[in-house]
């Protein structure tokens, strides 16, 4: 079983911790889980720090209703509303009482590259005596990551790779044994185990893993010197139709500018929709479903199809600049230590107009409420004196974009990761009201659970489990950047059981944000907001933050987890 870490008994979460059995249960070919995790003992640390009484919310709420006013045009980067956003974040830095973050600055300069492809060709599968053409749109999407004004793929080989997985921390290499130079890697998305039942043979979700993700799937085919990756689309374990791929491929691909231009990168990267991916493998003589089941399991080995494809395309190339903004609280025993408290400050800018002819999307709790709440941490913790660590705080740009202002911070660090013990990251606080319950996205990965437990418990609230654990929540948002790259990183949701209304009124304001507000024109500030939900989150957001910053330990993620070998490689 791939997932052995979320096995439904004490005992096998038990074993599940022992890499000795992870090890055997792997030899005998048995899948297990890529998130089989150790049991660690938290943080020894004796007792929650002081609490923070009462944020200053008329500060935040003006944040909010600052940032979130058509004056700033939705927060689009790199537009005439992003040195608006700047001067005001920048002045409310001074004003709390933060020093310069970025070398003296406040500005951290994130270069991008938009690539945009246009004119391509049909995808053409051929051999084995077939010729195939996929259209794009409904049957595939490619792009390049590569700054070139024109791809071209000519008969490439297709290699089946399954799920696309190099773990060597659990001896799992979907790539050994196969040279994939000249070649474009077909890969399943998602893990092996994400369609597991439980005793009652109703499905279960599985924790998704970095290995998951699509992104990670495209950088390891690339770092396998493929030319090419193409991911097979399924909806239920991608949790995203057909749609939502071809919508976010059809406009330019927005990425951090590199010195060597993407030429790193494979020629192109796209997906595929599963029922012409059945017939690529129909047509090669191959049942993709037997060949998916294989994969699930330890000792698959690629399969070459016996086909190639070939595709080909113009590319428009345009640079532009944005800036994260740094600020800090330098430490008064340990200032070259450092805890970072993180939200990005950008939106979509001008969107598709509403009914109204609204044509804003705001984002007043999509992020200018996780901008509030830096700032309002930013004051309580220079009202409580400098940590015994620096505390930074970094307002990031292009998160809507695929977290490329993290990113680039991750690659161009102001202060060294292996010198930075954790952080908080805070993204979207709803105006829901107080609520009994928070999650761990990303559930217990690290010592940072230790951590969170206290602080719940000094705050008088109880643990509750992370929605739909299977779509991989923890890897989409700013702290990812960081956590990758071996820094711990707390992302942490307020609950749905609110004190005033239960499960039901929560859950109901939930899914009414998602479907009537969320990357809408209608995401907009009211007086009416309820403030007190946001108010807790930021005393718990003080205790998990201080806590790290005023202590000595040097949380670690726990072992068998994707990012324990980068921090294990740069740590202190």
């Amino acid at each position: 079983m791939w997932n052995v870490g979320f096995m439904t008994t004490a005992t096998h979460r038990h074993l599940a911790g022992h890499l000795a059995t992870l090890m055997l249960t792997l030899l005998a070919g048995v899948a297990v889980p890529l998130h089989a995790q150790t049991a660690v003992a938290p943080l020894p640390f004796a007792q929650a720090p002081g609490g923070l009484a009462q944020p200053d919310v008329p500060l935040m709420r003006d944040a909010v209703k600052t940032l979130a006013s058509d004056a700033f045009e939705g927060r689009a980067p790199a537009t005439r509303a992003e040195p608006k956003v700047l001067d005001y974040i920048i002045a409310q830095y001074k004003q709390i009482g933060l020093q310069p973050g970025a070398k003296g600055g406040w500005l951290q300069d994130v270069p991008t590259v938009a690539i945009a492809g246009h004119d391509r060709s049909a995808l053409t599968i051929a051999g084995k005596g077939q010729s195939m053409a996929l259209t794009y749109g409904s049957d595939f999407v490619v792009g390049s990551y590569r700054e070139v004004p024109h791809t071209q793929i000519d008969h490439a080989p297709l290699v089946f790779v399954g799920f696309g997985i190099n773990a060597p921390e659990l001896g799992w290499n979907d790539y050994a044994g196969v040279d994939m130079h000249g070649k474009i890697a077909v890969i399943l998305i998602n893990d092996p185990d994400y369609w597991m039942t439980g005793e009652d043979g109703l499905f279960k979700g599985r924790r998704m893993t970095y290995y998951g993700r699509w992104t990670y799937k495209f950088e390891e085919a690339a770092r396998q010197g493929a030319a090419g990756a193409l991911i097979i689309h399924d909806t239920f374990p991608a949790a995203y139709g057909w749609n939502v791929v071809q919508s976010s491929w059809s406009g330019p691909q927005r990425f951090v500018a590199s010195d060597d231009h993407g030429m790193s990168q494979t020629q192109i990267n796209g997906w595929v929709q599963l029922p012409a991916a059945d017939k690529v493998f129909a047509a090669a003589g191959l049942n993709l479903g037997v060949l998916t089941e294989a994969a699930r399991h330890a000792g698959f080995h690629a399969v070459p199809l016996g086909v190639s494809a070939s595709v080909a395309f113009d590319n428009t190339v345009t640079r532009s600049l944005s800036h994260n903004v740094v600020g800090i609280l330098p430490g008064k025993t340990h200032p070259d230590q450092f805890v970072l408290y993180t939200a990005h400050w950008d939106h979509l800018g001008h969107c598709t107009p509403d009914a109204r002819g609204d044509d804003i999307c705001n984002g007043a709790v999509d992020n200018a409420t996780g901008v509030a709440a830096l700032l309002g941490l930013a004051k309580a913790n220079v009202q409580a004196g400098a940590a015994a660590r620096s505390e930074v705080f970094i307002a990031w740009t292009l998160e809507e974009s695929g977290l490329l202002g993290s990113e680039y911070y991750a690659q161009h660090p102001m202060y060294a990761l292996s010198q930075t013990a954790g952080g908080v990251n805070m993204d979207a606080l709803p105006p829901f009201g107080v609520a009994h319950d928070y999650a761990m996205t990303g559930g217990d990965k690290s010592d940072l659970t230790g951590v969170f437990r206290l602080a719940l418990k000094s705050e008088g609230l109880r643990e509750s489990a992370e929605d739909h654990v299977e779509r991989g929540h923890y890897y989409r948002s700013d702290h990812f950047s960081l956590a990758k790259r071996g820094v711990p990183m707390f992302d942490v949701a307020r609950g749905h059981d609110l004190v005033i209304g239960g499960t039901a009124a929560g859950d109901a304001a939930a899914d009414d944000y998602v479907a009537h507000h969320y990357h809408q024109p209608s995401d907009e500030y009211s007086d009416n907001w309820d403030w007190t939900g946001i108010a807790e989150d930021i005393r718990l957001y003080y205790r998990l933050g201080r806590t790290l910053a005023d202590g000595d330990s040097w949380p670690n993620w726990n072992s068998n987890d994707e990012f324990r070998a980068v921090r294990d490689a740069t740590r202190r």
